[in-house]
């Protein structure tokens, strides 16, 4: 594990989605992008050759993508979906009441949030206030906007 990176908690289909990308980028898109810069290399000129300093750039940015990607695939854990004896954690999808409105939340890794989608992560406010309660259990959370309450109507 690095230093100071923290768990980067995937399900397994983020996780599977992950290797697939560094797989990719290793083997099609770096060659594809040295066999650019090479050809780049032998129209001459280099200071003013954008397409060489275009295809470095793209180079730097897949190497440290797949630093990024090796970073978090050796620091991840699999998340199982679905609940731990009725108590919200991460992996759990669950209903949720406020102010009369029925929202679902899936609680996921940070990889994976998609607020938009109901997908919160378990860093957010709002997914590490409801990790540990069970159904039933009324949250508030402090927002910017001002306190919000929740009451956990379902873990599926």
């Amino acid at each position: 594990m690095l230093i100071g990176m923290d768990i980067q908690y995937v399900t397994q289909e983020k996780f599977d989605t992950l290797q697939s990308e560094f797989k990719d980028l290793q083997e099609n898109k770096t060659k594809e992008l040295a066999i650019r810069i090479d050809e780049a290399r032998q129209m001459g000129d280099l200071s003013e050759n954008a397409e060489y300093h275009q295809a470095r750039e793209e180079l730097a940015w897949v190497q440290g993508r797949l630093k990024e990607i090796a970073a978090i695939l050796e620091n991840s854990e699999i998340i199982q979906t679905g609940t731990a004896d009725g108590v919200v954690d991460i992996g759990s999808t669950i209903e949720v009441e406020i102010n009369g409105k029925k929202r679902t939340f899936a609680i996921v890794g940070a990889q994976e949030a998609d607020p938009a989608n109901g997908k919160i992560s378990n860093e957010s406010p709002l997914g590490h206030a409801f990790i540990g309660h069970k159904k039933n259990d009324t949250i508030i959370v402090h927002v910017p906007a001002g306190d919000q309450t929740y009451k956990i109507t379902n873990i599926v």
